[in-house]
């Protein structure tokens, strides 16, 4: 077996090998710490941490489900080296990931499915990218310089020197008025704020768990939510005062990534170790049920815009886990993308989720089930006369649109995905019921009156206007 952590400026390995060159039974397992900040005393407790966990990584990379129907699209797209994470604009049209051996950032146009022109330079193995509410900055963090670059989408170019905040800036957050940024300073256990209108710090780092690494806020954006990677826990940040929030949360091994529900009332926490995700509730400050089992090494995790769902980057297991959030289950398989995947995210209409791999240098796009939408009201169709009314269908997989009820006009046909053509026959008033189904959620169901009018001209006179009558014959 063999388990490698990325976190912040270090890699932890570990080995499993036979002693003797494989002339004993027994396996040996060997921790190899290559670390590239830490002071000796920081390496032994970690290898003692991670020694401790081993076993309970073996355990749950091996369990299966159903089978997903989510799907990717195409083959990945090419990026530059170690894409870290992703974060894509309000509007959908554009997603930001870092290049964290590259020192650069790339723009995919999501329509497209390519990047546009060069990666963009910044600092040294930038890892955290987030963007403003009106889309038109891109914060991005510089591990090596303890700095943040700020880019302005429009121009796809850098702002100004880079931000100073704390050491090790891992992942950054944008409050949901655009005012504030917050950073995660892993080797300092804190969080910068950063004024997104002067450009500065404000006050002091506000000091969170041992080694953070996620940040997340509430929607109200009244508490922030900080995962404490070498604590096993959360901590809260209450940003009016700046301050946390009593206790710090248990939860999982070694909490990764964090991301909040659209209604405030979850926090999904990613444990890299144990290869779990703990649910906090949001009002009591607890975590709810068991933690949820997924893949391998748990990362990234990002929530559909409806709250439906939770998405999940499987280190290394190359995939990609999907929770419903009502049941906190998983549905089906996980998701097979690249070679360590590792941030996610998913675009505002729910559509998809960008997925990047660190060790392939790509993203994988990811289609989202969504159930099936159905709407339009058709124009009135004239007697004898070409007619076409296209539906309104949404949904993923493509859903396929059916008359359940009534029955069409003489003359009209309806396609599988919801165009109604044809040249009709009989003038009336017609009633009938349209279902679109695509195995996902329930159906969608619209009740359709069509009007067909006869506009034909009557012909108009009388009899004597031919000439018949008093006269024609003498009287």
């Amino acid at each position: 077996m063999y388990v490698m952590f990325l976190c912040g400026a270090y890699d932890c390995e570990l080995l499993r090998t036979r002693s003797g060159c494989g002339l004993h039974r027994e396996d040996t397992l060997v921790m190899t710490v290559v670390d590239r900040s830490f002071s000796p005393r920081w390496r032994v407790r970690l290898a003692a941490t991670l020694s401790a966990a081993a076993l309970s990584v073996a355990a749950v990379v091996t369990g299966t489900s159903a089978a997903s129907a989510d799907t990717v699209i195409g083959t990945p797209i090419p990026l530059g080296a170690s894409p870290y994470s992703v974060a894509i604009t309000p509007d959908g049209s554009r997603a930001y990931v870092t290049n964290n051996a590259g020192n650069s950032v790339s723009v995919i146009d999501t329509a497209s499915g390519t990047t546009i022109g060069n990666p963009i330079p910044v600092g040294t193995h930038p890892i955290g990218v987030a963007i403003t509410p009106d889309g038109n900055r891109a914060y991005v963090t510089n591990n090596a310089d303890g700095s943040v670059s700020v880019i302005d989408t429009a121009s796809g170019t850098t702002i100004g020197n880079p931000i100073t905040v704390g050491t090790s800036p891992h992942l950054v957050a944008i409050t949901p008025d655009g005012n504030r940024a917050y950073v995660i300073n892993w080797s300092d256990d804190s969080v910068s704020v950063i004024d997104t209108a002067s450009g500065t710090t404000i006050g002091n780092p506000i000091t969170v768990g041992t080694r953070p690494t996620g940040v997340a806020f509430t929607p109200d954006g009244n508490r922030a939510y900080v995962t404490n990677w070498f604590n096993s826990s959360v901590s809260v940040i209450d940003t009016t005062s700046g301050t946390t929030i009593g206790n710090p949360i248990p939860v999982g091994p070694m909490p990764f990534g964090v991301a909040i529900t659209p209604d405030g009332s979850r926090a999904y926490v990613t444990s890299q170790w144990g290869g779990t995700v703990s649910v906090i509730d949001t009002a009591s400050g607890t975590t709810i049920g068991n933690p949820i089992t997924v893949d391998r090494t748990p990362t990234g995790v990002a929530i559909t815009p409806d709250g439906s769902r939770a998405y999940v980057t499987n280190q290394y297991g190359n995939s990609v886990s999907v929770i419903d959030t009502a049941s906190n289950t998983v549905i089906g398989n996980p998701i097979t993308v690249d070679t360590r995947p590792t941030g996610v995210a998913i675009t505002p209409d729910g559509s998809r989720a960008y997925i990047t791999n660190r060790d392939s240098n790509s993203v994988s796009v990811i289609a989202i089930d969504r159930a099936p939408t159905l709407s339009g009201t058709p124009t009135t169709a004239a007697l004898d006369q070409p007619y076409r009314y296209t539906f309104t269908v949404t949904g993923q997989p493509t859903p396929t649109v059916t008359i359940t009820s009534g029955h069409l006009p003489d003359g009209l046909t309806l396609s599988t995905t919801g165009e109604l053509s044809g040249t009709p026959t009989t003038a009336g008033q017609f009633e009938f019921t349209l279902t679109a189904t695509n195995g996902i959620g329930d159906d969608a169901e619209l009740p359709v009156v069509l009007d067909i009018t006869d506009t034909t001209t009557t012909p108009t006179g009388s009899l004597g206007s031919l000439g018949f009558g008093s006269g024609i014959f003498g009287s």
